[in-house]
């Protein structure tokens, strides 16, 4: 295994997110969940954690934990309130960033720092992380997106909808879900990698048809034939946070552990 490069994660933290506003401040067994986001970044050995906000509450909340960066209300995406970091920090366009969603209380440390490697260790513009995805109602819900990547273990397409899509099994009303082949279904995980010289790239691209009616900012980078390199997850994910319902569940789930 090659040595691990050094990396740098930024977690965009937007307060207003739409289907949950606040919700990076919701309190998580006593913490607000941006300063989870930013533990587990500091456990993942990375060089620097920055939190890119547009809120003065969200930077109290991890004031003397990371550098805070104050970034635009004015984003679309991520990415775009990154490229706004890197420039004011004036990072190195050699520099490896990892983009942490601020929204992943219990992101495990070993996928950031997977995530990192398999960019280093590819000639990929950006490195992805994936999961078996093995149930039918997860492979119909639209808030769980979908990755299909060929033997090179570079993503073909990302998508809401269920890809690759398993006619008869998935389009039959059936109740049993053993039903359905899932072995080749994988759940995207929101988790990216990337250089700060392909930051400033994918920021300067015109924003793309698919990305849009998709709503997912990665199929930018594939619109433009750029490279995405995704594999497994080494540590499984935990289910992500969209709505107040979300939260619930999950702090049900750890209640009961």
């Amino acid at each position: 295994m090659s040595k691990q490069s050094p990396f740098t994660v930024v977690i965009p933290a937007r307060f207003g997110s739409t289907r949950f506003p606040g919700k990076v401040l919701v309190d998580i067994h006593g913490k607000p969940m941006i300063q989870h986001v930013v533990e587990r970044a500091l456990e993942s050995g990375a060089e620097s954690v920055i939190v890119a906000t547009d809120n003065p509450d969200v930077a109290n909340a991890v004031a003397g934990l990371c550098q805070v960066v104050m970034t635009s209300p004015d984003h679309e995406s991520g990415t775009e309130r990154i490229a706004e970091v890197v420039v004011k920090a004036e990072l190195p366009e050699d520099t490896i960033i990892v983009n942490v969603q601020g929204d992943e209380p219990f992101v495990p440390a070993k996928n950031i720092k997977q995530v990192a490697q398999l960019l280093s260790d590819s000639e990929g513009h950006m490195a992805t992380l994936c999961a078996p995805l093995d149930n039918r109602e997860e492979a119909v819900n639209p808030n769980a997106v979908k990755v299909v990547a060929n033997q090179k273990r570079h993503a073909l397409y990302f998508s809401r909808a269920t890809i690759p899509f398993e006619r008869q099994a998935l389009l039959d009303d059936i109740s049993d879900p053993s039903k359905a082949d899932l072995t080749l279904l994988r759940r995207h995980i929101g988790i990216y990698a990337y250089s700060v010289k392909y930051i400033k790239q994918y920021v300067a691209y015109t924003p793309s048809p698919i990305e849009k009616i998709e709503s997912l900012e990665q199929l930018r980078s594939l619109w433009y034939g750029d490279t995405i390199v995704v594999d497994d997850a080494v540590a499984p994910p935990p289910s992500g946070i969209d709505t107040p319902d979300d939260l619930t569940r999950l702090l049900e789930q750890l209640r009961l552990k």
